[in-house]
């Protein structure tokens, strides 16, 4: 049995028709985890093999475009690039919002800009849609394993409907404020792994001038207020050169311009941004574009 029209007072049932949009690292398990908490899924990638693909892998259906994945849905979910991306896909000319009616949902989980969240927002407000930002964090491991962490901007309303569905990937749901708060709280997410990964960088560029055991050094900081996620996962493979751990270069150079455009929009000083924005540029010249987060210890060893 289908979820009734969301915006009934009928409450929720236990199965929903889910458009799901963008079949990359993360949307494809993502959509997957949907598949198996028992949801009706029917996927759109703009490149239409990773669809196929993924239909004959896990089941559901395939669409042709966003717009018709999106016909007689109770949701569209949308995981795609950038701001472009997204604004195609949503509200290009065959966009899922072209096939929505009043009472639907949209969620959001690209990293985009705060303006872009607010303007689809504002256009799903005008055909009575469901608008929520949800960026997420967590890696590709977190959307294999689903337990991503999900920062969401929106409504109230929207928020209750989405949640029940986000659970089905995800470890910690946030409701940050209204639209665009989630992808303002991504932003800061983003500066703040930023920082920490310049810091260990440097910290283990130090150990290894100085001839310390690295593994020494390790278990020495990492029981202290040093500790950190990118420490108990980064800092072994960084010391063996090792960067094939998901989120590249190219994609952090993103998110870290998004959060600098916000800051010179709000008046927000983000001076270690600048510099380590700066950082990944110059590992980007050294090959490292698809290189994880973690190759910004390449500038200080080559």
């Amino acid at each position: 049995m289908l979820w009734v029209p969301l915006d009934r007072n009928f409450g929720q049932l236990p199965m929903a028709k889910i458009a799901f949009i963008g079949l990359g690292v993360m949307g494809a398990p993502m959509a997957g985890h949907l598949l198996k908490a028992g949801h009706k899924v029917t996927v759109f990638n703009r490149t239409a093999s990773k669809a196929h693909d993924w239909v004959e892998r896990h089941g559901g259906q395939y669409a042709e475009t966003s717009a018709k994945a999106a016909e007689g849905v109770d949701a569209v979910i949308a995981c795609v690039g950038a701001d472009a991306d997204l604004e195609e896909v949503a509200l290009g000319s065959d966009g899922s919002f072209a096939a929505m009616h009043a009472g639907t949902l949209f969620i959001d989980h690209t990293t985009v800009s705060a303006r872009l969240a607010r303007k689809l927002s504002e256009a799903g407000e005008a055909q009575g849609i469901h608008c929520v930002d949800a960026p997420v964090s967590g890696g590709q491991a977190g959307a294999e394993n689903g337990a991503l962490a999900i920062m969401c901007g929106g409504t109230k309303r929207a928020m209750t409907l989405a949640e029940p569905i986000m659970q089905a990937y995800a470890a910690r749901i946030v409701h940050c404020g209204e639209a665009g708060a989630g992808q303002q709280t991504k932003m800061c997410n983003q500066l703040a792994i930023a920082g920490v990964l310049q810091g260990l960088s440097e910290a283990l560029h130090l150990a290894k001038r100085s001839s310390l055991d690295l593994d020494k050094v390790f278990e020495a900081i990492s029981g202290g207020a040093a500790q950190s996620w990118q420490m108990d996962n980064r800092w072994k493979t960084m010391a063996k050169g090792e960067f094939d751990f998901g989120f590249a270069v190219d994609w952090m150079r993103k998110d870290l311009g998004l959060a600098l455009d916000e800051a010179e929009a709000n008046g927000a000083k983000l001076e270690l941004a600048k510099l380590v924005d700066g950082y990944y540029a110059e590992v980007q010249a050294m090959g490292g574009a698809r290189q994880d987060t973690s190759s910004l210890v390449r500038r200080l060893e080559e």
